[in-house]
């Protein structure tokens, strides 16, 4: 593995919706759902150094928990249905969403760090 990246680095974007390296846009950035990989196995980025903490978990708990309750509202006020079927719906769209938001958040927080203080993650 190269140390060292002389290539193009990918758009913000790019790198945050596909997860991807941030430094070469090529290499997986999760090993997994939601672990952040110890290296690039492109480029060889050590992301160890990458803190991105709980920072991600402020947006996610305002943002689904607007668009839950939000629909859990419009569910029961336009359909009325019984409790048990709010009780089966919301736990499995709320970890659902979680999970999704937190992927893709965490991803654009690790993003992010590199741009911003690449010398705090060894770089």
């Amino acid at each position: 593995m190269p140390e060292s990246w002389d290539g193009p680095e990918p758009s913000l974007g790019r790198a945050t919706f596909a997860c991807l390296c941030p430094r070469c846009g090529k290499g997986k950035l999760f090993d997994g759902l939601l672990s952040v990989r110890d290296a690039c196995p492109v480029c060889g980025l050590d992301l160890t150094g990458n803190d991105t903490g709980d920072a991600f978990a402020v947006p996610i708990l305002i943002v689904l928990g607007a668009i839950v309750v939000g629909a859990a509202f419009w569910l029961d006020f336009t359909f009325s249905p019984p409790l048990w079927v709010h009780a089966v719906i919301w736990p499995v769209v709320t970890v659902a969403g979680a999970i999704l938001m937190t992927r893709y958040i965490k991803a654009f927080f690790t993003v992010q760090q590199y741009r911003t203080r690449s010398d705090e993650m060894g770089v």
